[in-house]
């Protein structure tokens, strides 16, 4: 049994961290005979998975440091965990999205320009940590005092309190808050249409345009509901598979 989970834990780290990078390389090209391809040219359902997957994989990390901090004694890191969140989460993410594609270009020296599509993720990125923050707080204010109270009877620091006894279980209960806000992120990757990038409903759009398509809004848009329908209740289903297996586990170890 220890055995099959450490396979899949391994084969699981292995989807995080090499499938981005070989993804993104063969996106980009440029190497092996493949030609190079800007991200303007990025599209489609294709977009939306990479935006979600980028903005998931930054945000989680930076909201459990950002939870971690506004429970912190220390009031300086408290104050700007604190005015960090409030800030993000008080600000629409339209507002923000026209932000990282109309005046952050003209804060880098001249000459030099970050692309599009990164400032779009950075965005996304910062403005789900908050969200991802007061989620990991909830379930942190979930843990009983005395696991934390034992854990230090026994020597350990406070980074060991936190990361092996506080955070495992913490996270355990917070599963469905934190699918919820990855299935609201990947609905609001539709918003990228606004600053130029052309996600699935975006190219249902453009392809609107086209007179071979003239009459056909309704398939496109029909079609459009229907795959984001099929992928946010795909993680919905595995959310629940995976909070009765981690209740199950929980279960037995005690």
């Amino acid at each position: 049994m220890r055995d099959r989970v450490r396979h899949r834990g391994l084969f699981v780290l292995l989807l995080l961290a090499l499938f981005p990078v070989l993804a993104g390389v063969l996106l980009v090209g440029g190497i092996a005979g493949l030609p190079y391809v800007d991200t303007s040219l990025w599209g489609g359902l294709m977009l939306c998975v990479i935006i979600s997957f980028v903005t998931v994989a930054g945000a989680l990390p930076l909201g459990i440091l950002l939870a971690l901090g506004r429970r912190s004694q220390l009031s300086v890191i408290r104050t700007f965990s604190i005015g960090f969140i409030e800030l993000w989460r008080g600000v629409p993410l339209l507002t923000v999205l026209f932000m990282s594609a109309v005046m952050v270009p003209f804060f880098p020296p001249y000459g030099v320009s970050v692309d599009r599509l990164i400032r779009a993720m950075v965005a996304f990125t910062l403005f789900n940590a908050a969200y991802m923050a007061e989620t990991v707080r909830g379930g942190l204010q979930g843990v009983p005092e005395e696991q934390e109270e034992a854990a230090y009877s026994l020597g350990l620091k406070w980074w060991q309190v936190q990361f092996f006894v506080t955070l495992p279980q913490a996270l355990r209960i917070v599963v469905p808050g934190i699918v919820n806000n990855i299935v609201d992120l990947f609905k609001d990757t539709s918003l990228v249409t606004i600053i130029g990038l052309v996600d699935l409903l975006g190219a249902v759009n453009l392809s609107l345009k086209d007179p071979a398509w003239l009459g056909l809004a309704k398939e496109g848009y029909v079609f459009t509901a229907v795959i984001f329908f099929i992928c946010c209740f795909g993680m919905s289903s595995y959310s629940r598979r995976l909070e009765r297996r981690l209740n199950r586990h929980w279960a037995g170890g005690i």
